[in-house]
């Protein structure tokens, strides 16, 4: 994965609420901390439009970010984003230091694919519902994925698939199959269309026409 992402910090000296809130109304800055690696932690400061404009690209959550630290340079993932309630802002974010021999767990983004052309879907008039959105990951920083694609094109109605349907790449696993089969979730479901199976409702509607019929039948013979 190249290093597609860089932001320029400062390290923070003044803490506290005070000093966040200042850094945020004066400076257009917001706070941050750099954790991990076997090093101590750093605050920092990064520019509010740098980090807001950088996180409206999906691929920011899942990529190594190169973090310019005055004069020096530091690999790092992003953890935690904190943002405000009721404004487009951030106020918040927690990076994690990565090693090249250390794996790190991140959430990947899912891509689903051929969803238009999914048997369930196309076939049967089925929907599909996607239970995840992102598969937490366990690997080295060379192997992380920007996504994970989930290929919907074979799945029926009814059929979900799970995290153990999904295929990987290379040196990348998921942190939920790690702890067994109770924990294979499902990604997504392809579902019944709204009203149930047409046939089957065909064939409901055929038999109680046939008992009506009998019934008539059996009336008449009663009379004759």
């Amino acid at each position: 994965m190249s290093d597609a992402f860089e932001l320029n910090c400062s390290v923070r000296t003044e803490q506290g609420k005070g000093a966040s809130r200042r850094l945020r109304r004066l400076n257009n800055q917001i706070p941050a901390i750099l954790y991990g690696g076997g090093k101590d932690p750093v605050s920092l400061t990064i520019r509010h439009d740098d980090i807001f404009h950088a996180t409206e690209n999906e691929a920011f959550f899942s990529h190594i970010i190169t973090l310019n630290i005055d004069n020096t340079k530091e690999k790092a993932v992003i953890k935690d984003l904190q943002r405000h309630p009721a404004k487009p802002f951030i106020v918040h974010a927690d990076f994690l230091r990565v090693k090249e021999n250390e794996a790190i767990v991140v959430n990947v983004p899912i891509h689903f694919i051929n969803e238009e052309k999914c048997v369930g879907v196309k076939l049967h008039g089925g929907n599909i519902l996607k239970t995840l959105t992102e598969i937490e990951v366990s690997c080295l920083p060379k192997d992380l994925p920007e996504y994970i694609e989930v290929d919907m094109l074979n799945v029926d109605v009814g059929d979900t698939v799970h995290l153990s349907d999904v295929t990987l790449p290379e040196g990348v696993t998921s942190v939920a199959l790690t702890h067994g089969e109770d924990s294979d979730l499902s990604v997504a479901i392809v579902q019944q269309p709204r009203g149930g199976d047409d046939s089957a409702a065909g064939e409901s509607t055929s038999a109680t026409e046939s008992k009506a019929d009998g019934e008539a039948e059996d009336k008449s013979s009663d009379n004759d």
